[in-house]
């Protein structure tokens, strides 16, 4: 059975408009020192699916992305257990992939690798009105799934959205870790997300639906809005600054 490619790392280390190269010298710089171009290989390969302890943790602090969300099987937890010790808890080893509806299709995938804008609305209830988030994002896709991730740059917060396609249908979940600095304060909000491509597939439209900071689950729309079909470290960096609001122009 062939290794199922880690499209999480290898979408971070694009977002944050790193080679494989440039990731190797960061982890070595962290004190990974045995890490090498080719460990990175094999990690985005699918190679190895469970780094070793001191390679996820150097992995989360270069990336700033906890391990399980770059792909890789967390194999166990460890808490404390309120009495001076730490308790493991055990994670079952993921389950063969099984068939599902949304997998099985008749015609190949739409292309949807790319540059995208990310824009949705929220209610600030500190601040009493409604706000928009603005990104840049990097799509990667592999078969009918789509892993996003928000281009360094263009906002405070990192955005990460991880999406199933089928036909015309996009769903999955999203989270958002805001700037410590910020409004939010390093708070990290997360939920669902459902959106519909259009005939064009350079536009998807939907809602996402989330907590807020009064515990109370809210919902707004999303769109997702085509920019550009390359991924490269270059066109990656001309997207490293704000964008502007297309709605702002329209209602003009």
């Amino acid at each position: 059975m062939s290794a199922t490619p880690n499209r999480a790392l290898r979408a971070v280390r694009v977002g944050l408009l790193m080679s494989q190269d440039d990731l190797a010298r960061a982890l070595r710089d962290e004190g990974l020192t045995s890490a090498s171009k080719r460990l990175v290989q094999r990690w985005e390969a699918g190679e190895t699916t469970r780094p070793r302890p001191q390679h996820a943790r150097a992995l989360e602090r270069v990336t700033r992305t906890p391990i399980d969300q770059l792909g890789f099987t967390v194999v166990a937890r460890v808490s404390e257990d309120g009495h001076g010790g730490h308790d493991i808890e055990p994670v079952p080893p993921p389950r063969p992939d099984q068939p599902t509806p949304a997998a099985v299709s008749s015609s190949r995938p739409r292309a949807f690798s790319g540059i995208w804008l990310s824009r949705y609305e929220y209610y600030s209830s500190g601040r009493s009105e409604k706000r928009v988030g603005l990104h840049y994002v990097v799509v990667l896709q592999h078969g009918n799934r789509l892993t996003v991730r928000s281009v360094p740059g263009s906002a405070d917060s990192l955005l990460t959205i991880d999406l199933e396609v089928d036909g015309h249908i996009v769903t999955g979940t999203w989270a958002e870790q805001t700037a410590v600095t910020g409004y939010y304060r390093g708070a990290r909000y997360h939920g669902a997300i459902q959106m519909l491509v259009d005939p064009t597939g350079r536009r998807m439209n939907g809602k996402w639906i989330g907590f807020g900071r009064e515990f109370d689950i809210n919902s707004g729309p999303w769109t997702l809005l085509f920019q550009d079909a390359s991924t490269s470290k270059a066109t990656v960096s001309k997207y490293g600054h704000q964008p502007d609001d297309p709605e702002s122009s329209t209602r003009a």
